[in-house]
């Protein structure tokens, strides 16, 4: 209930009411001052400031707030400050205090939101009940106890406490201009859809390059910043839990973020290195999960087939390709795909990148001897359906992959092959039997990304037949109606011509013939030709659909690709 204090008497004068903003400013108690100006309470005292000050009064927590006045309202500044909304309207917003002259909190209520605050005066007790009633009981106490624990500067904010011990070598890391700089890096790296932060000491002095849609971008960086070097690395060090003191040998660190609203994950490798330590940043972005077979690019063909051999009882699927060329996410998006109540899923893997509901997934510890094919000796005695193993490096987790399909389980991993057909010859190379790789192995997923046009300015041109690779589709390269896409480069791609990226897939599914020429040993030329014969299209292939579709370049499929 709200009362319109302006009508009541008595009132404070402008001397009083600048000695009760110094008392609530400076944190000091009432007390003294409800009993030097003859009232009955430290509320009395608040309520005859709101009329002094033509404010209206809070009299109860009992009054009604909209959902739609919490909409959007940043949980930090009500527990910050100790304030609540209690009704908006257009441009306009009814903001309960319990210190009507903490205009700086109500300057960033103004500022968060973009609309005219207008305070209503309470007791703070009051204010804590709204809280309590409306956010959750105890939820002052514990946002207090994480603001003890997080450091914000700007829109970044870290989700966990930092280890004191490491605070104290660390003078300079830790002052604000140091943490606000790095704090700025993180945030335009995020900003820029970067997916790693390649920080660099080079002898002519600190270069920062993002690694956008697959390819490095020199960012340009004042001179001054060299000398907060050191200061920038040990900073993030006292971030990812390292050791600020080391600095000889390779460290490992992860960090977690909330920026502008949204959950990261960053995880940190610091190498040392001939002019100083480096640092590689991977940037993990919670927000933009959306792990679907259709939504990665992946052709129809390729999806019913890749569909029904993840929905086998048994055997091996596998994903292969470099680094960096998407296997995860496909994998991820495939148990997304068939993850239900009636199965049950584990993975083991090194580092877990993505956490998924429904899914229980192992972290390696190789220090520990938690090793892959441990975790998956261990899984196994878990009565799982379908196993995921991060990657096959060994004899001796392949050995147990091969097992575990021959024993009535569904296995996914991935492999470091040119190509499908390598895997084969792979697994034979690490040391598993012939004919037990043939029999296994269900279907084997090539892939690569590449970078796909910027809608905003990819241009169309008519192109040189000349200029086409000699695999490019004869009857395409000669139509004269062919038109292409080439990049041009605006604001929202920032100058590159391209934003985003998409898959090109290759995916050879085992059969009769595939299986026996495995079994006597085949080369990985010979399975392809195989392959082939039986409907499957290359990396290359599904790349000049894409090149034809407008969605890509000829020089992207270059990029990633060598001919058939």
């Amino acid at each position: 209930m709200i009362s319109n204090s302006k009508v009541l008497e008595p009132t404070l004068d402008s001397a009083q009411l600048r000695q009760l903003a110094d008392r609530l400013n400076g944190g000091g108690s009432l007390e003294d001052l409800v009993e030097q100006w003859s009232l009955n309470s430290s509320q009395e005292l608040l309520q005859t400031s709101a009329r002094s000050m033509q404010l209206d009064w809070l009299e109860s927590d009992d009054c009604e707030v909209g959902g739609d006045t919490l909409d959007g309202f940043p949980a930090k500044l009500i527990h910050r400050h100790s304030v609540f909304p209690i009704e908006r309207g257009d441009g306009w917003l009814r903001l309960a205090v319990s210190n009507p002259f903490d205009f700086a909190a109500i300057d960033s209520v103004a500022s968060a939101l973009e609309v005219e605050v207008r305070p209503v005066v309470a007791a703070l007790e009051t204010v804590q009940r709204l809280i309590k009633r409306h956010l959750g009981v105890g939820s002052e106490t514990i946002d207090g106890l994480i603001a003890l624990q997080r450091q914000q500067f700007g829109d970044v904010e870290m989700l966990e406490g930092i280890d004191p011990d490491s605070l104290e070598d660390a003078e300079e890391a830790q002052q604000a201009s140091v943490v606000r700089l790095v704090n700025e890096i993180i945030s335009e790296a995020i900003e820029a859809r970067a997916s790693d932060i390649h920080i660099e000491s080079q002898e002519s002095g600190l270069k920062i390059r993002h690694r956008i849609d697959g390819v490095l971008l020199r960012q340009s960086t004042p001179p001054e910043m060299n000398q907060f070097r050191a200061a920038i690395i040990s900073r993030l060090k006292i971030m990812a839990k390292m050791n600020i003191a080391e600095k000889r040998v390779p460290q490992d660190g992860r960090i977690k973020l909330r920026v502008s609203g949204r959950e990261i994950d960053v995880r940190v490798s610091i190498i040392p290195m001939l002019h100083g330590e480096g640092v590689v940043m991977r940037i993990l972005d919670k927000s933009n999960l959306k792990f679907s077979l259709r939504g990665i690019g992946m052709p129809e063909s390729v999806y019913e087939k890749f569909s029904k051999l993840i929905r086998l009882p048994h055997g091996i699927v596998l994903v292969t390709g470099p680094t960096g060329s998407g296997k995860t996410t496909t994998l991820y998006s495939a148990l997304s795909e068939i993850k239900s109540e009636d199965i049950k899923i584990v993975t083991t893997e090194d580092p877990i990148e993505y956490q998924l509901e429904g899914i229980n997934q192992i972290q390696v510890h190789t220090k520990v001897g938690l090793t892959f094919a441990a975790c998956l000796r261990a899984i196994l005695r878990h009565d799982p359906d379908v196993v995921l193993v991060g990657e096959i490096r060994d004899l001796e987790t392949a050995e147990n992959a091969t097992q575990a399909s021959l024993t009535g389980h569904m296995v996914f991993s991935t492999l470091h092959t040119n190509d499908s057909a390598s895997a084969f010859m792979r697994l034979c190379d690490m040391g598993v039997e012939p004919f037990l790789v043939a029999s296994t192995i269900e279907g084997v997923l090539a892939q690569r990304l590449v970078r796909v046009l910027c809608e905003e300015c990819k241009e169309a041109y008519r192109p040189d037949p000349e200029e086409f690779p000699e695999d490019f589709p004869v009857d395409d390269r000669l139509d004269p109606s062919l038109r292409l896409f080439k990049p041009v480069g605006c604001e929202s791609c920032r100058r590159t011509g391209y934003r985003g990226r998409l898959g090109i897939y290759e995916l050879l599914v085992a059969n009769e013939e595939i299986r026996q020429l495995a079994t006597q040993g085949g080369t990985s030329d010979v399975l392809k030709q195989a392959a082939m014969r039986s409907g499957m299209e290359t990396l290359r292939m599904d790349g000049w659909q894409k090149v034809l579709a407008g969605l890509t370049t000829v020089d992207e499929v270059l990029r990633v690709t060598k001919a058939d």
